[in-house]
């Protein structure tokens, strides 16, 4: 048995890594190509804003409800139905009048929701709790690695056949993925209550669990910051480049130049919290990181240089990229038995109100003042508050 568990979770920790790569294409590719889309319909870029928070919602509710699916059905197979909506989301975009937009964002955002929680359960049930940040960690590298594809791949298609044709390439790519799954099923969904009935109160299980924990509370307010952040970073960045002036495939490229960052630093970020640094001082710290970083952005404009948006990029990449599976860990780890999927579900869905609120809050202050900084600046308010927070007081207990 000592031998068959490290095996397993190598094969877990390989699958869920596909997984949440698919999953951070199919979510984020449509905004990292907007760009072209933008000039193509003729749309204002305000409205990436509108996409971003329309898919968070829906996040918001796939992630509050899905806890009890994946108790039902299976970690593996919520897995495969994640991408599933992925690959309808990314199909509907590429059909390209603006209801099909809004379509893409409800199905996509739900994939995305759902592949998360899907995926913490199954580490949540294999890792070593004093391991576990930097399983989670190595895990959560899957999303700049998904990011990375998106802004190298996604251009370059783009200018090859068409934006549409790269949505309907990454929707296949989803797809593709799903099917590779099914062998690994009786495996590892070995943990589903088939019997289980449906409940009314599933589609509120996960917000249950972590509003009757105070410490699941305060990561819940911490992931609402982060995430709210690193969707307007993702949603904004390469068209507020594209708008200063340089081309979609210079800007995609500044753009993965951050998400390699973020790749080592999310194992590194890790490391440390496995026992050498204590999770809320390092998410403290990486607040205030988030805040400075984005405060610079607000202070750029058309006569910084390109490799000066790099730096403060990376700066971005370093903190509100990197914080996920210090946070996802630290979630399973307080979760009730068996409640990981809907622990980190419940703290999740606080991350996808501030994914929703903040792109909407980013859209608003560019319409009224037409400066891309000002927004930046102004989303990066919520973590300089949860970074004072955190280092001031124990928020997290368990």
């Amino acid at each position: 048995m000592a031998v068959a568990i490290p095996r397993l979770l190598l094969v877990v920790l390989g699958a869920m890594f596909m997984q949440q790569t698919c999953a951070a294409l199919g979510r984020n590719l449509p905004s990292i190509i907007a760009p072209a889309i933008i000039l193509d319909l003729d749309l204002d870029p305000a409205l990436a804003g509108v996409y971003v928070g329309l898919a968070a919602a829906s996040s918001l509710a796939f992630q509050m409800g899905c806890g009890g699916f994946i108790l039902r059905w299976g970690a593996l197979r919520m897995s495969q139905l994640a991408l599933v909506m992925l690959a309808i989301g990314l199909a509907a975009a590429a059909v390209g009048p603006l209801i099909f937009f809004a379509i893409s964002a409800i199905i996509g955002g739900g994939g995305s929701a759902v592949s998360t929680p899907a995926s913490s359960h199954l580490l949540g049930r294999y890792s070593p709790p004093k391991q576990a940040p930097l399983v989670f960690s190595i895990k959560q590298t899957a999303v700049p690695a998904g990011l990375l594809l998106s802004g190298l791949v996604g251009p370059w298609l783009t200018a090859w056949l068409g934006w549409r044709a790269a949505l309907e390439i990454a929707a296949l790519f989803c797809l593709v993925f799903a099917v590779a799954l099914q062998p690994l099923r009786a495996t590892f969904d070995g943990d589903r209550m088939p019997g289980r009935s449906f409940k009314v109160s599933d589609l509120w299980l996960s917000g249950l669990v972590v509003s009757r924990s105070p410490a699941l509370r305060n990561l819940a307010f911490a992931c609402f910051a982060f995430n709210g952040l690193q969707t307007v970073f993702i949603g904004f960045f390469v068209i507020y480049l594209t708008q200063l002036g340089h081309g979609l495939a210079t800007a995609g490229a500044v753009f993965s130049l951050a998400m390699v960052v973020a790749v080592p630093a999310r194992i590194f970020w890790g490391w440390l919290g496995s026992g050498r640094v204590a999770p809320r001082m390092l998410m403290g710290a990486l607040s205030l990181g988030m805040a400075v970083s984005t405060g610079l952005l607000g202070l750029s404009g058309a006569g910084w240089p390109l490799a000066l948006f790099a730096t403060v990029a990376i700066g971005i990449s370093l903190t509100a990229m990197s914080w996920h599976g210090v946070l996802l860990s630290e979630a399973a780890r307080l979760a009730p038995p068996g409640m990981s999927g809907a622990a980190t579900g419940g703290v999740l869905s606080s991350g996808q109100l501030g994914a929703l609120i903040l792109p909407l809050t980013y859209a608003l202050v560019l319409s009224l003042t037409g400066q891309h900084g000002w927004g930046f600046a102004a989303c990066g308010l919520p973590a300089l508050v949860v970074g004072i927070a955190l280092l001031r007081r124990p928020a997290l207990r368990d």
